[in-house]
């Protein structure tokens, strides 16, 4: 018996690493590929796709279709959530894996304003709305599939599946630095493409290891006592409404600050304040590398304190931070610009994005986790992420100064502080 038991424990873990390697692999991969759209709105869209616009409009115009996949995120999430809670998890994880790598590598295909005209910013809009609509089911279907797999540990080793995020922010930060080191004709001709081009090398990976993944025991349980439901996102939505609200509530402060410490700063440095693009691009890769190492951090922290205790925490932070962020910036230093945003990630968005995996997911019962967890999450990316840095970018040409911008993150702030408050603690509970 117990060797038996030994042997059945050491088949546990290991199946449970594989998952969390796989989906954390995966993640890092499509995050990379959505995120290395932002870096090239903030530093290079504009001028290929809507030259003949005012610079600053041009960003707007950037910004907007950057927004795009966003707006298309819960219609991914909608579909994918809803065949993930019928057709399994892991389906759902290829699918997602190859819409994402496709739309990205078929942007840095894409003809310019000067050679295509209209049709440009097209097919730009169309190819961004693709890429929304694979990672609108992708962070939530690999979340799902490894809290059902983590047992009591879900905080920790869904955090490992968050490290995706920095790893994809460092690594499409980190080429568009490399490529603007390039002479400027040279970027614009050729190397802003090479970053969305590289991506099918990544996904390829990212496929064959996901091919390799296990359904969870959870859904197998499902399946087998037949409660598979017809409608899972109309279940979420008629009887799950309250979770579902709340999972909105607990993301907008998150995933607004994920966009405006990744994408608008990089605005705000280079044109408010006139930076080379190299300052503000080393500083978001070090704050990103550090986040890699505090996300496990706040997961492993969120099993033993519980989920609300460090959503409130990083509400608080957020708050307080939210005016200290810019006069940092405002400094011109590079050493206390990237001082600021490690210090601001660490203790604002890491104590937020680690836990999540766990609280949002968990919010929801087996049956509809995969839907829920995706509208949750991606209604609220639809309301403050995709609009964040666009946002902030005309609060700062209204007021002038930071000062709307800060305003801005504040009000995020409260609604998640409050949304934390009204939630239920589910560190401690097992899976509905």
């Amino acid at each position: 018996m117990t060797a038996a038991t030994g042997v059945s424990g050491a088949t546990e873990r290991s199946t449970t690493a594989h998952v969390v390697w796989a989906s954390a692999l995966g993640t890092a991969i499509e995050w990379y590929d959505f995120l290395i759209y932002g870096t090239a709105a903030a530093l290079v869209l504009n001028k290929l796709f809507f030259p003949s616009f005012d610079p600053f409009v041009g960003t707007l115009a950037a910004f907007s279709t950057y927004a795009v996949g966003f707006v298309a995120r819960p219609i991914g999430g909608a579909i994918i959530g809803h065949y993930g809670d019928r057709l399994g998890r892991k389906t759902m994880l290829v699918a997602t894996m190859i819409a994402m790598g496709l739309g990205t590598f078929l942007i840095g295909c894409l003809p310019t304003y000067s050679q295509i005209g209209v049709w440009a910013p097209i097919l730009l809009i169309v190819l961004r709305f693709v890429q929304g609509i694979g990672l609108g089911g992708e962070w939530s279907g690999a979340v799902v599939m490894v809290i059902e797999h983590a047992g009591n540990r879900r905080g920790f080793y869904g955090s490992l599946v968050q490290i995706g995020f920095p790893v994809g922010v460092a690594a499409s930060t980190g080429i568009f630095a490399l490529m603007t080191k390039l002479p400027e004709a040279d970027f614009l001709s050729w190397g802003w493409r090479v970053p969305f081009l590289i991506s099918i090398v990544l996904v390829g990976v990212g496929f064959i290891v996901r091919l390799k993944l296990a359904e969870t025991p959870h859904f197998k349980e499902v399946v087998e006592r037949k409660e598979v439901l017809a409608q899972p996102v109309w279940e979420v939505l008629r009887r799950d409404w309250r979770s579902f609200l709340l999972a909105i509530g607990i993301t907008v402060s998150e995933v607004g600050l994920a966009y405006l410490l990744t994408v608008f700063t990089v605005v705000y440095a280079t044109t408010k304040l006139g930076l080379p693009r190299q300052v503000i691009l080393d500083a978001v890769v070090y704050a990103a590398i550090v986040e890699f190492a505090t996300l496990p951090l706040a997961g492993w922290l969120s099993d033993i304190f519980g989920r609300k205790a460090l959503y409130l925490a990083g509400g608080v932070f957020s708050v307080a931070l939210a005016f200290p962020l810019f006069w940092f910036l405002d400094t011109r230093d590079p050493a206390l610009i990237t001082l600021a945003l490690v210090v601001t990630m660490t203790l604002t968005h890491a104590l937020l994005f680690g836990p999540k995996a766990a609280f949002m997911p968990e919010l929801f019962r087996t049956q509809v986790r995969y839907s829920g967890a995706s509208l949750g999450a991606n209604v609220a990316a639809a309301l403050s992420g995709g609009f964040s840095p666009l946002i902030a970018t005309a609060l700062l040409a209204w007021a002038g100064s930071y000062w709307a911008v800060s305003v801005y993150i504040i009000a995020l702030s409260i609604i998640t502080i409050v949304a934390t408050l009204m939630a239920p603690e589910t560190a401690r509970d097992a899976l509905k």
